[in-house]
């Protein structure tokens, strides 16, 4: 299981990608990454609510409260145009960096003696 800065670091690509495909409320974004990670994400409320609303400051993401049928009310949160744009550069950005450290932790790359 990925906890910490680690864990933080990828908040926003991630959240980013789950609400291009399609709005979702808070905890919804919880059960999606957990399931989707196999458990190894486990995102607390504490870690993404705060998150969520800096999105929603700089635009990324906008948020409008829903009343389903038969449910309770919940804020759910969709992916602006900026946050698409967004999406798009902090996707190639992971995947140089991750193709870096990729190489870097290669068994290719162990020093000779």
């Amino acid at each position: 299981m990925f906890e910490g800065d680690l864990l933080r670091s990828i908040a926003v690509p991630v959240v980013l990608k789950l609400l291009n495909e399609r709005e979702m409320y808070g905890y919804e974004i919880i059960k999606e990454v957990h399931e989707r990670t196999n458990g190894e994400f486990q995102w607390k409320e504490g870690t993404l609510y705060p998150c969520l609303h800096r999105m929603e400051g700089e635009g990324l993401i906008k948020s409008e409260w829903q009343k389903p049928e038969g449910e309770r009310r919940r804020k759910y949160y969709h992916i602006s145009g900026l946050g698409k744009q967004q999406l798009t550069s902090r996707v190639n950005e992971w995947q140089k960096f991750s193709e870096s450290v990729n190489t870097l932790f290669s068994p290719l790359n162990e020093p000779s003696n």
